[in-house]
């Protein structure tokens, strides 16, 4: 957890002068009174949809575990899934490699073997917001040339992963290296994993999975919109929030803060959307989406903790 300490108060920091200036984009004046006359019984839903959406990642999460490893119980497994979410708020989510930590000090498990579970995760959750915006892309005609590229580049990072040649390829090219001599056989295991997690049928089902996942998602999002009487389509809807969410990962910033929310603000808006009503949906679908996972994920935490040191007293 030291390690990555340091990424919190920057980031709270960034957060606040962000939403604040965010707020200034609109009207601060204008957003109180959106608040103040939105739909808040509406609230519980959309926490319970993302708790929904938080276990069917947690279920790809487990499958991918089970085939590295069938010590872990399933509630230790959703512990440990839950409290990587307090570290939502890294730079391309490698807060989540804090599950491979945590199975090690419990089970001792390579962190080698563990951490291609979260490259296998980074990778299906791609590439579902990839075929989702690809084809709104093509539909609606916003960025397609870019969407196409980053396609591609995927598609050939994914067959890679899959050629066992080429992991002892690199392996070689590493050990010629001084300071990385002493990866190769990490790497090496790392890439075997990986090819075995991203198998045809692995990856297409748990693609399908994520898919699912991000169709629930955006449901919130689509209700945080019908509630500020927005008219537009689901599917507009899911597009919108698949290509924001996108562009926020790919900037590789912390949670995509920044480039995610001026995505889903200014495509809202290029759809009709007031000003004030996308920087209000804006906000609202970040904090139960991205900061009520954190806030999961603390909870999570001190649970897993609770959990670790009354099994290893039993």
């Amino acid at each position: 957890m030291g390690k990555y300490k340091k990424y919190i108060i920057p980031t709270i920091i960034f957060t606040a002068v962000f939403y604040i200036a965010l707020s200034f984009y609109g009207s601060i004046d204008n957003l109180k009174t959106i608040f103040e006359n939105y739909n808040w019984a509406v609230l519980p839903l959309l926490l319970a949809i993302s708790l929904v959406n938080f276990f069917v990642r947690y279920i790809k999460w487990h499958y991918y575990l089970v085939k590295i490893s069938s010590e872990v119980n399933p509630f230790e497994s959703y512990l440990v899934f839950n409290s990587a979410m307090a570290l939502s708020f890294t730079p391309g989510k490698v807060g989540d490699l804090i599950k491979s930590y945590f199975l090690k000090e419990s089970r001792n498990l390579e962190v080698s073997r563990t951490a291609t579970i979260v490259l296998a995760e980074r990778i299906t959750d791609i590439t579902s917001l990839l075929l989702i915006t690809i084809l709104g892309a093509y539909f609606y005609g916003y960025g397609l040339n870019v969407i196409f590229s980053l396609t591609v580049i995927f598609v050939a990072v994914i067959i890679l992963l899959g050629i066992p040649k080429a992991g002892e390829y690199f392996t070689r090219l590493f050990g010629k290296i001084k300071f990385l001599e002493n990866i190769t056989g990490p790497f090496l295991t790392a890439y075997k994993t990986s090819g075995e997690l991203l198998k045809p049928r692995k990856l297409i089902l748990m693609t399908l999975l994520t898919l699912v996942a991000w169709g629930i998602e955006c449901l919130g999002f689509y209700i945080i919109l019908f509630n500020f009487n927005v008219q537009v389509s689901y599917y507009n809807v899911l597009f919108i929030y698949s290509f924001s969410i996108l562009v926020g990962s790919v900037s590789m910033s912390p949670a995509g803060l920044g480039f995610t929310e001026g995505s889903l603000t200014y495509l809202l808006i290029k759809n009709n959307v007031e000003k004030d009503i996308a920087v209000a949906s804006t906000i609202l679908i970040r904090v139960v989406t991205l900061w009520f996972s954190v806030l999961v994920g603390l909870i999570s935490l001190f649970f897993y903790k609770k959990y670790e040191t009354k099994a290893a007293n039993s």
